[in-house]
């Protein structure tokens, strides 16, 4: 008899680990549905998360929406920004999808497809000539981070919480999210987020230059929408012409980046992922050793 996929266990579907929750962890448990949208409000855009029962799951039909989405808002002449935010959730993104990882085990073709459209959707997101801001309440953990670093500014309430936890699981995050995230904060606090998978708050978040403004949480909303329109009295033509210029600058090597992405895929092939994964499922710390 084969092995189930991990994905078949309830308590690892529906468990919380002793240690720390789902969403410490940056992994939700599988709904149906998209959950991503686009709203446009004069010249406002917002790309909505909606997936609150899972704290805001990002799945691979979500990345592979999210391209059509910002093409449909970057075709409208009267939007001059776009807010990344998780609508009525509590967080922002709690991370990746439990059953989809799990179903990648062992699956090198699948690990390959989802990182083609992570990658794209993200690649997108930074490429769009408007200016993009992350509006983070609550976690934002592993592809939420992901999401966030994407955007040119990022705006967090009081309560929101901040990880890049692939070293729970044994994975590895990907070199452009990699390198997003280096550029933010420097390599040695990359490497410390990185290594040790600890979540920060806001204030440290803010100290070490992951965001950018933090306020309280009923004023993030309102604060954020404001930022925007303040944006919209500046020059359209200096901020998209120096966003690409800025992008430029932080250009990424694409050789590198394939290379990158056959380390993602050989992860979920590794011993650690899947001690990761049954520890998780037995609700214990795992052992790497």
């Amino acid at each position: 008899m084969g092995r189930r996929p991990l994905c078949q266990r309830r308590a690892f579907c529906e468990g919380q680990h002793p240690a720390f929750s789902t969403r410490d962890r940056g992994l939700v448990a599988n709904v149906s549905g998209t959950g991503i949208s686009l709203v446009k409000t004069g010249s406002v855009g917002e790309l909505v998360l909606n997936r609150p029962l899972t704290h805001n799951a990002i799945s691979r039909a979500m990345w592979r929406k999210i391209p059509a989405l910002l093409g449909e808002a970057q075709s409208d002449p009267n939007l001059r920004s776009l807010i990344v935010h998780g609508g009525e959730a509590a967080a922002f993104s709690a991370g990746a999808n439990i059953a989809e990882l799990s179903a990648m085990a062992d699956d090198p073709a699948a690990a390959q497809a989802f990182f083609h459209d992570m990658s794209i959707a993200l690649e997108t997101l930074v490429a769009f000539p408007k200016p993009v801001i992350a509006r983070i309440k609550g976690p934002c953990i592993g592809a939420g981070m992901a999401l966030a670093m994407a955007c040119d500014i990022r705006i967090a309430a009081k309560d929101a919480r901040f990880g890049v936890t692939p070293a729970k699981l044994g994975l590895v995050y990907p070199l452009a999210d990699t390198r997003r995230l280096v550029a933010l904060i420097g390599p040695a606090r990359a490497k410390d987020l990185i290594f040790s998978a600890r979540l920060i708050g806001a204030d440290e978040a803010l100290r070490l230059g992951l965001i950018e403004h933090i306020v309280g949480k009923a004023e993030l909303a309102a604060f954020t929408r404001n930022y925007v329109h303040k944006l919209g009295e500046r020059s359209a033509h200096t901020q998209n012409a120096m966003k690409t210029m800025i992008n430029t600058l932080c250009d990424h090597d694409p050789v590198l980046a394939l290379q990158s992405r056959d380390v993602f895929v050989e992860s979920f092939s590794g011993k650690d992922f899947h001690e990761g994964f049954a520890a998780f499922a037995q609700k214990r710390n795992p052992d790497f050793s």
